[in-house]
């Protein structure tokens, strides 16, 4: 049954004013009634994932999607683990960013404050909902959530737990909905006057859909072409260690490594090792001329390849700054890592590549806004306006500013009466 999307998206509006006004108390007590009630509802939510799992393997979804799709004990424990995190962190609105006295009785503040009304559209990952939806609501935004349809029963039972959860502890009615259809996207993408932004979740091509159809700012990344380089100057056991996680600890993650370049002045003794590694645990390796010659793999054909699987590409660079210019031209600027003991060379790589996150001596797997003490994330941004890298609390918010006055005029100042003085105030907003 087809939804009204532009009454969902009036009636978000509306509660996101009332969402937005709630204290860090409230919104903790609603958190932790809803991570309460997951807990609680567990069979609900295990039985409605079971019927999509069985959907799935009868369309023959491929083995790292039914892992995503997967909720079970484990998965529950990390969204409550989630949920933990947040509450213990300090709340994103209301923080003083700037103050300033503009003049003798007219002082201004920058505060910070949610964005209003957000639109997630993620893929058929069920835990996805709850730290997006948990996010939105310690930030006091709305969300209109959209998962994939391979989880619509998980989708369904994790919202409605989640919306009555929440009403119970004194949220309001109306911040959380769930679209199901592609036929609700194109209509939520029409919401212009109502949704403030939209972060996408998927391929390029959907990401790509999204921005040339609506009028909503666009916050996400297209794909997760993720880099390790390994240096000439490198502990061998450590490199082969990080890269073993980096490639196969999750495979089907944007934040995997998809590419592996090595310095070409590395033993052949270490490469050896390293391709018989990744072989033995199950990664199909494709590599440049060298590595496709010399080891009798597939030689690649692009280098831009997300191939969310046990697959990755290997190739040769001449030295770091072939590294560099390879990552800043194939890369998608996600997450990219260099292996070195070498600590001028890593600093050099971490200011030159140009990525939302930039490691050195260790697994891409760690660019996620749990391992980050965000408290989960809504995604990952490789763009450099607004949000970088996980997108965690502080990219769920913006600012407005305040300006307290005692009966100021402009035409007090334009005439020569007053003076301004922008003298820093070391104080926060009064409210």
């Amino acid at each position: 049954m087809a939804q009204n999307i532009s009454e969902i998206t009036r009636r978000s509006r509306i509660a996101s004013i009332d969402q937005a006004v709630l204290t860090n108390d409230q919104k903790n007590s609603i958190l932790a009634s809803i991570s309460e009630a997951l807990q609680t509802h567990k069979e609900t939510i295990f039985a409605a994932n079971q019927k999509d799992l069985d959907e799935a393997i009868e369309t023959n979804l491929s083995a790292p999607l039914l892992g995503r799709l997967k909720f079970d004990e484990d998965k529950l424990s990390t969204v409550c683990d989630g949920i933990e995190q947040l509450i213990a962190l300090a709340d994103p609105v209301g923080e003083t960013l700037l103050a300033t006295e503009l003049a003798e009785g007219l002082d201004l503040y920058r505060v910070s404050c949610p964005i209003g009304v957000i639109g997630v559209i993620f893929e058929s990952r069920p835990d996805a909902l709850v730290q997006i939806s948990t996010l939105c609501l310690k930030s006091g935004n709305a969300v209109l959530l959209k998962g994939g349809s391979e989880a619509k029963y998980t989708n369904r039972a994790l919202t409605d737990i989640i919306r009555k959860a929440s009403l119970a502890a004194g949220g309001p009615e109306g911040w959380i909905h769930l679209l199901e259809s592609h036929a609700d996207v194109n209509a939520l993408l029409d919401c212009d006057k109502d949704v403030d932004l939209l972060i996408p979740r998927g391929s390029n091509e959907f990401v790509q859909y999204i921005m040339a159809n609506t009028q909503i700012p666009v916050l996400g990344h297209a794909d997760g072409v993720c880099h390790t380089y390994i240096d000439s100057d490198v502990d061998f056991d450590m490199a082969i260690k990080v890269v073993i996680d980096a490639k196969t600890q999750y495979v089907s993650v944007c934040n995997a490594t998809e590419t592996i370049l090595l310095n070409k002045n590395l033993s052949g003794q270490f490469v050896d090792t390293l391709i018989a590694r990744l072989q033995e645990v199950g990664v199909t390796v494709y590599g440049d001329a060298r590595i496709a010659e010399a080891y009798n793999v597939e030689e690649i054909s692009e280098w831009h390849h997300e191939y969310l699987d046990m697959a990755v590409s290997v190739g040769y660079v001449d030295d770091l700054e072939a590294a560099i210019r390879h990552i800043n031209m194939y890369g998608s600027g996600h997450t990219d890592a260099i292996l070195t003991t070498d600590e001028d060379k890593a600093r050099i790589f971490m200011a030159r590549v140009d990525s939302g996150n930039v490691y050195w001596n260790c697994s891409t797997r760690f660019s996620d806004g749990f391992r980050y003490g965000f408290g989960a994330e809504v995604g990952v941004s490789t763009s450099k306006i607004h949000a970088r890298g996980p997108v965690g609390l502080a990219g769920l918010s913006t600012y407005k500013y305040k300006l307290f006055g005692s009966g100021n005029t402009v035409d007090s100042f334009a005439t020569g009466k007053c003076k301004f003085t922008h003298k820093p105030l070391n104080q926060s907003c009064p409210w």
